[in-house]
């Protein structure tokens, strides 16, 4: 057996479609959503992102506006920026790219943000909302690994779904997203006790730790769902998952891959939270 790959980026790729129709539709009542992302600093791969987020918004209409500010900027300065965008009016989103330097709380910046304009969904507002399943934006990443679960008709309810990790970006909102879709939650994380007993059990498989092949084939129950939000460089300067995925994907029946996976929708839920967020104004 070898499990089907579930493409992120091809599954990014018609939903983006479908956004340029979502706001050609808005452009018509003369509102062009509008995202501001602000840098702190340097840092390589958090300019990749932005630069990536940048171009999607580009292709999608989305209006974008970029503030790349030194990593010296004081925390009051940078929550003053904060606020200035709160109230601006051509703005739906506001993502503070993290991490930040160590003299900024992210806490008091995620704080900040208008949780009507939260479309990372990192508020403790909007969590709340998606922990009691009310309208709400949702976390980018496991937002998107909910999408390609259901993009391949794999049916959720009643199945037992493992989280390896429990980050508050990724392990314990994707966890709750699928208790919200009625799956049966395990999490497991560093202090977890014979852990292979978990993997093993679990129909849907989530690994989001950070660590090269953590997961191997021998550690997955045949005919599982395996979803690597790993993003880890290995010596050879190859991007590679979390999950080992020539083993595990001679046992899993779905499995995603790594570059190509989790990553292309997590900008792509980042666009649809902008467009969703220009909506909702629209309405009012």
């Amino acid at each position: 057996m070898s499990g089907i790959v579930i493409s992120g980026k091809e599954l990014a790729k018609s939903k983006r479609d479908e956004m340029k129709k979502q706001t050609a539709i808005l452009k018509e009542q003369g509102i062009v959503p509008g995202l501001a992302v602000i840098l702190v600093g340097e840092d390589p791969a958090s300019q990749s992102y932005v630069k990536a987020k940048q171009r999607a918004c580009e292709e999608t209409g989305i209006h974008s506006e970029m503030d790349h500010v030194s990593p010296s900027i004081s925390e009051d300065e940078l929550l003053d920026k904060i606020r200035k965008l709160n109230d601006a009016e051509h703005i739906n989103g506001i993502l503070v790219q993290l991490p930040l330097p160590d003299h900024i709380s992210e806490e008091k910046v995620i704080e900040t943000i208008d949780p009507e304009k939260d479309v990372d969904g990192f508020h403790p507002i909007n969590i709340g909302r998606m922990m009691t399943g009310q309208e709400a934006f949702l976390p980018c990443t496991p937002n998107g690994i909910v999408e390609m679960i259901k993009s391949k008709g794999i049916d959720i309810q009643g199945k037992h779904v493992v989280v390896v990790g429990r980050s508050n970006i990724v392990g314990k909102p994707v966890g709750q997203l699928l208790l919200n879709e009625h799956a049966t939650v395990t999490y497991c994380h560093s202090r977890t006790k014979n852990m292979q007993e978990f993997t093993r059990a679990a129909d849907i498989l989530v690994v989001a730790v950070g660590k090269e092949h953590f997961v191997k084939g021998e550690d997955i129950k045949d005919g599982a769902v395996v979803i690597d939000v790993g993003v880890n460089r290995n010596a050879e300067g190859k991007l590679t998952g979390d999950v080992e995925f020539d083993s595990a994907s001679k046992k899993a029946s779905y499995i995603t891959p790594v570059p190509g996976g989790v990553g292309p929708m997590t900008i792509t839920m980042l666009l649809q939270n902008t467009i969703f967020s220009a909506q909702r104004k629209s309405r009012k």
